[in-house]
């Protein structure tokens, strides 16, 4: 059996995307590299109580995914991450550390224009960055506007449902 690793999150970036080496960089050989951390927060009953729990996780977006999306990656932006996660392993002073991250394999906007209290649109334009042999695709789906939605005018059910 194939060993499965990937994961999807839907969180909020924790700061903006600076252009400090640890957030923004270039390798040797020209290739972004973006480094983020996203809150994803979880709600689970404690007692008769609903309690919000928030976990962060260290994700990197490699190529022309980072650059592309450099501008948008603000504080409070909702995103989703896929990808993988992958464990960083080192030694220090005679102490072994170790860390798991995510790698993005893509990267999703959510939300409106603005996240912020901003006229949000319900509907339109969400880019979605997808790494694809360093080459970033931008992807957007708006349903044409002389379709009419599942089920005829949307509020009742069509009459050839095979169901």
């Amino acid at each position: 059996m194939t060993d499965i690793n990937r994961v999807v999150l839907v969180g909020r970036l924790v700061r903006d995307l600076g252009n400090d080496q640890r957030d923004f960089a270039y390798t040797p050989s020209g290739q972004a590299r973006a480094n983020i951390s996203i809150a994803v927060n979880r709600s689970r009953k404690q007692g008769d109580q609903w309690v919000e729990e928030a976990n962060f996780f260290d994700v990197t977006i490699w190529g022309k995914t980072a650059e592309n999306l450099k501008p948008y990656l603000t504080k409070g932006k909702q995103i989703a991450v896929e990808g993988y996660l992958k464990q960083d392993r080192w030694e220090k002073d005679g102490q072994k550390f170790s860390k798991v991250g995510i790698v993005a394999d893509s990267v999703m906007l959510l939300g409106g224009r603005s996240d912020n209290g901003g006229s949000q649109s319900s509907g339109g334009y969400t880019p979605k960055f997808q790494q694809n042999n360093g080459f970033s695709q931008q992807q957007s789906y708006q349903p044409p506007a002389d379709v009419p939605s599942f089920g005829g005018d949307g509020g009742g059910y069509s009459e050839d449902i095979p169901f």
